[in-house]
């Protein structure tokens, strides 16, 4: 298949029928397993093999047993009690979801295992866990934490023993992309990782994660929602040609025509032979220890002196840093995405104050005036559709059961975005539904000066997302306030809406370079009352200041930012020129694109104030 004649292909999130009603008997049904295994605990994670952004339908255990269904979190199934642990984002969806009488729900840091893990087993238990599901990092700190209490028993995965009706792998079909949006050959690509591993005197890389191997060889596919890859492992020689283990489904003809001249392809059931031979050859073998499973290393290091280098995935800084192929791609997804947004914030003016409107029916609107573009192929991420106070739970997902309607007056929070075949967007906009509190209103202010704050900021080459993520909070914190998660994340081209090694938090220590892109997305949350969020997509671009030493951003975002929210007399004078050449932009770049009543309206959206 090749760039020109890969069509898109739209499809919904997947379902796997979660409910709190089925986490009593599936959490008795591991129990037994449990049982038969010999282990008294078994950790059930969220992620799979390849610890990717989004997870397949079959893979999704997580959800399987506790019926959360967000994007982070372990369970530990104990024989007599369980827990569910889950960061600061999912403290109010967790327990909404799972059943609390069977599982505890209790909050650990974003990327971190809390010391409470050990309560859920007993002393001197067995803890079952799946190798192929937890990393060499994972299990040093789990080991850690579970040392004099318990030991960690490798097993076969027991949720799959219970799991009746599992359903199959993905085998979806897998695009190569033109160098008109790949913008680098993969040969290329190989030369810069192959320098990177001669540096630590690595004979061969393992990779796992399907957006740096999909990056690295130009491929893309749609075997996980929201994220455009096709699943598969890579072993990459120093010298020689690399070799992709796809599952055997997914092996045809045009798939080793594709990749001909650039990589062998082999079944992933060979894996594992392949790494023991390079095991057996004492081989220098690089790994990152935070992604790769815990089957994989063994399977290198515990056959004869093979030696371990173990590093961070070194695609993932050239990742970041977009060329200008993928640059102009961002751009032109964002165009296509501000007409999508303008025709939805459009009718839902016109829609909310009728009182008709609940939650499910704006994320549907809003999916459908992005379809009407020829080019998506997914929603980026399970969109964020929250009305009133739900607009407090942080990462909130609507379903029929906990479908609110929207009452006019209340906030409506929507976070979401979209995948196209040119780039990747991800946008948060809080609206005005026909009034609105003093409070509402300091609040969404408060929030939109930050927002403005990273936006303007201009600082020197080698800075963090660490070191500016007070800018954002600034406003809140002069008023005793705070949020409970990240101000932004890195973003791919085209990959998922989620991309280390940058972003704007505490937790990213990687200095920011031209052409990665981060989102920037301060907010508020009043638990049961209401919820504010704005965001916008960065890329980070050279000042004109400071002698080639200072960085700064350029907003890739094209959506108006309600303005009948804003407090204008909190403005300075460089916030509203901010603003105001924000919205010239907007209506300049989208405007030209619609017509009628929708163009009329973005036109009063996007005034001068």
């Amino acid at each position: 298949m090749t760039d020109s004649t890969f069509a898109p292909t739209v499809y919904q999130s997947f379902d796997i029928r979660t409910d709190p009603g089925t986490v009593a008997p599936r959490v008795r049904a591991l129990r037994l397993a449990m049982k038969d295994a010999g282990v008294d605990a078994f950790l059930v994670p969220r992620t799979d093999a390849h610890r990717g952004e989004s997870v397949p339908e079959s893979e999704a255990r997580l959800a399987y047993v506790t019926s959360f269904t967000g994007s982070a979190g372990l369970a530990i199934i104990g024989s007599r009690k369980a827990a569910l642990f889950v960061d600061g984002r999912y403290t109010l969806q967790a327990p909404a979801e799972t059943d609390t009488e069977v599982i505890t729900v209790l909050e650990a840091a974003q990327g971190g295992t809390s010391p409470r893990i050990v309560e859920f087993v007993p002393k001197g238990g067995k803890v079952g866990f799946d190798p192929w599901l937890h990393t060499p990092s994972e299990m040093a700190d789990l080991t850690k934490k579970f040392e004099g209490k318990a030991v960690l028993v490798p097993v076969d995965n027991l949720v799959d023993r219970i799991w009746t009706e599992r359903p199959a792998p993905p085998n979806g079909p897998i695009e190569f992309l033109g160098h008109n949006r790949a913008g680098r050959t993969a040969p290329d690509k190989l030369d810069e990782i192959r320098a990177a591993m001669g540096e630590d005197g690595a004979d061969a890389l393992v990779l796992t994660v399907p957006e740096s191997i999909n990056w690295l060889f130009n491929l893309r596919g749609r075997d996980v929602p929201h994220v455009p890859v096709a699943l598969c492992f890579a072993l990459v020689p120093k010298s020689g040609m690399p070799t992709l283990f796809f599952s055997k489904e997914k092996i045809t003809p045009e798939l080793r025509k594709g990749l001909e001249g650039l990589a062998k392809v082999a079944d992933a059931a060979t894996m594992i032979a392949a790494l023991r031979k390079l095991g057996a050859a004492d081989k220098r073998v690089m790994i990152d220890p935070g992604t790769v499973p815990v089957a994989i290393a063994s399977a290198i290091s515990g056959v004869s002196d093979a030696v371990l280098i173990e590093k961070r995935d070194p695609v993932l800084l050239p990742k970041a840093r977009k060329n200008d192929a993928e640059l102009a791609g961002m751009r032109e997804a964002h165009r296509l995405d501000g007409v999508a947004m303008a025709k939805f914030l459009h009718w839902l003016d016109a829609e909310a104050p009728k009182g008709r409107l609940d939650e499910i029916a704006i994320a549907t609107a809003l999916e459908s005036f992005r379809r009407e573009e020829p080019s998506l192929v997914d929603v980026s991420f399970d969109t964020i559709s929250g009305a009133g106070s739900n607009g407090a739970v942080i990462h909130y997902r609507v379903d029929q059961r906990t479908n609110r309607p929207l009452k006019p007056g209340e906030l409506m929070l929507v976070d979401s975005g979209a995948q196209y075949l040119s780039g990747t967007t991800d946008i948060t906009r809080t609206m005005f539904t026909g009034k609105v509190t003093a409070e509402q209103k300091t609040r969404f202010t408060q929030v939109l000066r930050g927002m403005m704050a990273i936006s303007m900021v201009r600082f020197p080459k080698g800075t963090t997302g660490a070191q500016i993520d007070v800018l954002a909070r600034q406003f809140l914190w002069a008023d005793g306030v705070n949020y409970n998660h990240g101000t932004g994340h890195g973003v791919g081209a085209f990959l998922s809406v989620h991309e280390g090694p940058i972003g704007i938090s505490p937790r990213y220590p990687t200095p920011f370079e031209v052409g990665m892109i981060t989102s920037n997305e301060p907010g508020f949350y009043k638990e049961g009352a209401f919820g504010i969020r704005i965001e916008n997509l960065l890329n980070v671009i050279e000042s004109k200041a400071g002698d080639g030493k200072f960085l700064e951003f350029e907003t890739l975002t094209l959506a108006p930012i309600d303005l009948r929210l804003v407090d204008e007399a909190q403005l300075t004078g460089p916030e509203r020129d901010w603003l105001n050449a924000y919205h010239k932009r907007v209506f300049k770049e989208i405007g030209p694109l619609l017509k009628g009543e929708v163009k009329a309206w973005l036109k009063e959206a996007t005034r001068e104030i």
